[in-house]
């Protein structure tokens, strides 16, 4: 698998996931800034624009060096990104990655997490020829659980005490899903 100089638009009914640029900077403070949205995450919500503009750097880094591809969630509409949704951990030689998703808390509920995903996964399993996919949710996230469970994904276990995020301690809980298994649509 080699790293992409770009990386594809992916187009779903509502969305567009497409590759982040220098004026989705706002729209990526804004996403990871709330801490509603990084309730549940292994860091603390951005403080600074700069941690926003130093992320893009390190989304772009890791298109160039193959160990993650980060798409932004953009709405057809108007093209703002209201989210990210990403293929980490990267292993071409097992054929395997894990997934990571967010989406602005003003969007929550309009189903956006899982159009997203539904592309990510298939691309993921199509054209990059993965084998495995991997889910890591804190499980007091029910309504991220839920979601990875309605796409075929399914409880591994749980690793206790696994990310200490500004003192709290969070445990995770570990899905995964196999190509084999995924047959869905939108």
């Amino acid at each position: 698998m080699l790293a992409p100089q770009s990386l594809p638009t992916l187009p779903t009914p509502r969305l567009r996931l497409r590759q982040l640029h220098a004026g989705d900077v706002a729209d990526l403070f804004a996403i990871f800034s709330d801490p509603a949205v990084m309730r549940y995450w292994s860091h603390a919500p951005f403080r600074t624009r700069e941690q926003a503009e130093w992320y893009l750097r390190d989304i772009d880094a890791g298109r160039t060096n193959g160990t993650h591809y980060q798409w932004g969630i953009a709405t057809r509409e108007n093209n703002r990104v209201i989210g990210t949704t990403t293929l980490l951990a990267l292993n071409s030689k097992h054929r395997r990655a894990e997934i990571g998703y967010a989406v602005r808390s003003s969007e929550w509920r309009r189903g956006y997490g899982r159009e997203a995903l539904i592309a990510l996964i298939a691309h993921a399993f199509g054209a990059l020829e993965l084998r495995r996919l991997e889910a890591d949710i804190d499980p007091r996230n029910i309504a991220s659980c839920r979601l990875v469970e309605t796409l075929g994904f399914r409880l591994e276990g749980e690793l206790r005490e696994r990310w200490q995020v500004e003192g709290e301690l969070q445990h995770s809980a570990i899905y995964g899903l196999l190509a084999r298994e995924f047959s869905h649509g939108y």
